[in-house]
């Protein structure tokens, strides 16, 4: 082929190894119009043509749509222009079949049910936005009212939300989608409330602004030393752990160490040792790319036998 000569639409399709019917396609189109026609009606092409189909089927395979192929070839819009704004709806699209290879990945690993995996698709397909707004209702569940008598529950909140990152590796995929579907679990929902109403009542201590102490965090302090050397929550060893921690808890909430606080703390702690939250905190860690935490339940677990222990039936 040389730059004067013009040619059929035959020979066009055996230099770009495109078909007949392909070529004709995107000259109806105004993507690769012909130069002139033959005497009989024919189509005829320059060399350009070459060029622009070459182009033309390298954008096809990429994915472009041909409103987009039109302006390329047209110089309309720059080609990084247009490879910019596909490689970033790639990336949506990427994204979207990870969220559905982990929903295909948990229905075969759990056996779900029809319903169950309707109601993770829906997950799946959720967009960012989407996804920010259902944890968000979650979140407002626990936390709805409180947050402006309560500045500290702010950086609660935000320590609960998960962030899936734009590139998330398949572990974050599929802890997002458990984590999504643990959120939106009734019992679970009134659960985290009510820890965050339990939180609220005993950080109200009248009269100071001071900060308080979590009776968790005396738990796990005193309960750690009893765990590692074997002693057992219903032997007299436990008693001293129980008196430091009821100690702690009673000046914190400037109440005296009764059976009433006592029974009083030991449904918090109830609340708190939920299984559901302590695996909440777990996909939490790995959607948002922190360590994995510490688990809670085996220091709550010894000093709720301890304390009901030393409550009067």
């Amino acid at each position: 082929m040389d730059g004067d000569t013009l040619y059929p639409i035959g020979d066009l399709a055996r230099r770009t190894g495109l078909t007949v019917k392909a070529i004709r396609f995107y000259s109806d189109c105004g993507i690769v119009p012909p130069t002139d026609r033959s005497p009989a009606g024919y189509r005829l092409y320059g060399i350009d043509a070459v060029a622009r189909l070459d182009l033309v089927r390298t954008l096809r395979d990429l994915g472009l749509d041909l409103p987009a192929i039109r302006k390329v070839v047209d110089r309309e819009i720059s080609l990084p222009e247009v490879a910019a704004a596909h490689a970033e709806a790639l990336a949506v699209q990427i994204r979207t079949l990870r969220l559905r290879c982990a929903v295909l990945t948990a229905v075969a690993r759990r056996g779900s049910t029809p319903e169950e995996m309707d109601f993770m698709h829906k997950l799946a397909k959720l967009s960012e936005d989407e996804r920010r707004r259902l944890i968000g209702d979650f979140l407002d569940t626990a936390f709805s009212g409180l947050l402006d008598a309560n500045p500290e529950l702010v950086g609660i909140t935000r320590s609960m939300t998960p962030e899936l990152p734009d590139n998330p590796e398949a572990e974050q995929v599929e802890a997002w989608v458990e984590l999504a579907e643990l959120s939106q679990d009734p019992d679970f929902r009134a659960g985290t409330r009510r820890t965050v109403e339990h939180y609220v009542a005993d950080h109200a201590r009248v009269g100071t602004t001071c900060p308080r102490r979590d009776p968790a965090a005396a738990v796990l302090d005193q309960v750690g030393p009893a765990l590692a050397a074997g002693i057992d929550p219903g032997s007299p060893q436990a008693d001293r752990v129980v008196a430091a921690v009821m100690a702690q808890y009673a000046d914190a909430v400037g109440r005296p160490d009764d059976v009433d606080l006592r029974r009083r703390l030991s449904t918090r702690l109830e609340t708190v040792n939920d299984p559901r939250r302590e695996r909440y905190l777990q996909l939490l860690a790995v959607i948002n790319g922190w360590s994995a935490p510490e688990s809670l339940a085996p220091a709550f677990d010894w000093f709720i036998r301890a304390l009901g222990a030393r409550i009067p039936g």
